[in-house]
């Protein structure tokens, strides 16, 4: 009696007594653990996040296969973009949003774009196939509703609409494509009812707007800004010169990008004989190097420092080659895409034929 007790009540624990445990975990051996997990514990961690959150709605086995065909989708960015040579992150997971990673490098052009963009559908792709080659072996109701998730996921991520997957394939193949991206995408939040694909397609059409139907005078620039700290025991200048005021003005710069392909601006402010960088996040033209604010800091070995804040000003910087791509490699990647999507749908309707037919919730 005693043992079919424990066994009912091991049935009867909710996803909230696996969330529990997990935190009381990370707060007893969390230290310990980021240390052993070192640069992938973020990831882990957010993964671990995401499971327990879709747990919380769905049953604990849906919420862990679900994440983890999220994590092949993305993988197949990390493995796209490591064959063309560019650093990426991990993959970071945000709970009933997805998944991204970040390139450390800006692409060189559109083809190298798509095709890191086409990595994460096929690899996802082949992912759900599994998934539904184990379901068709084991004949097991239940993953077949996996795959036919996993299937949904990389149909949706092939949608040309910036930033999902097609529409940044969409750049190698047509940028008509993002119209029809625009288009669709409305008649989808009809049918489909989507806050996650309101906010995308929001974001798209605003992104739109911005680069193709905005009057051409000149727009506000994007800004980055560092603090820097000066060593000023050296300089022969006077006491007034750092204490109380605030210097204010433009300094010299050059910008420049590296062999690794990081962009940087560099600017000096020679009367303290101060120079420094910083890494820009994206290509772009840099209007003006800004002087903002400058005090002086007392640290805490009792040194004293002159702080400096510098705010740069920027243009993104559009390419006008960048789009340009060969009209056979147009054709390569527009078949990859259309034909991947196609087969999207008959994996799908392929599933839905096998529910009828065969009662599969």
């Amino acid at each position: 009696m005693m043992e079919q007790s424990k066994q009912g009540e091991s049935k009867g624990r909710n996803p909230w007594w696996f969330i529990g445990a997990a935190l009381l975990f990370l707060a007893t051996k969390g230290k310990t653990l980021l240390l052993l997990l070192g640069k992938f514990a973020g990831p882990l961690i957010s993964m671990g996040i995401t499971i327990g959150a879709y747990a919380l709605i769905s049953p604990i086995w849906f919420a862990v296969g679900f994440v983890c065909l999220i994590l092949v989708h993305e993988m197949g960015h990390v493995l796209a973009a490591k064959r063309k040579g560019l650093p990426v992150s991990a993959p970071l997971f945000i709970p009933f949003i997805g998944a991204l990673i970040t390139m450390k490098r800006h692409p060189k052009d559109a083809e190298t774009e798509a095709y890191i963009a086409f990595g994460g559908p096929l690899i996802g792709t082949i992912g759900a196939l599994a998934v539904y080659a184990a379901g068709y072996i084991f004949d097991n109701p239940l993953l077949f509703v996996l795959a036919n998730v996993g299937f949904l996921i990389n149909l949706f991520n092939l949608l040309p609409i910036h930033p999902l997957d097609g529409g940044r394939i969409a750049t190698a193949v047509s940028r008509w494509l993002w119209v029809v991206g625009l288009i669709g995408g409305a008649v989808l939040i009809v049918y489909w009812r989507s806050f996650l694909l309101i906010l995308i397609w929001l974001y798209f059409a605003w992104n739109m707007y911005q680069t193709y139907l905005k009057s051409s005078k000149k727009t506000k620039p994007l800004s980055i800004g560092g603090v820097y700290e000066v060593d000023i025991r050296h300089l022969q200048l006077p006491d007034w010169y750092f204490s109380g005021q605030e210097h204010k003005r433009d300094l010299p710069f050059t910008s420049y990008c590296k062999l690794t392909g990081e962009h940087m601006v560099q600017f000096e402010w020679d009367v303290i004989q101060f120079r420094g960088e910083l890494e820009l996040p994206i290509p772009a033209t840099v209007r003006q190097v800004r002087l903002e604010k400058s005090r002086m800091v007392k640290k805490d070995d009792g040194e004293e420092k002159f702080q400096i804040l510098v705010r740069v000003d920027y243009d993104k910087y559009e390419n006008d080659r960048y789009y340009e791509v060969p009209a056979a490699t147009r054709w390569k990647f527009g078949f990859a895409y259309g034909g991947l999507a196609v087969f999207l749908l008959l994996m799908m309707w392929n599933i839905h034929e096998m529910s009828l037919s065969q009662g599969i919730r």
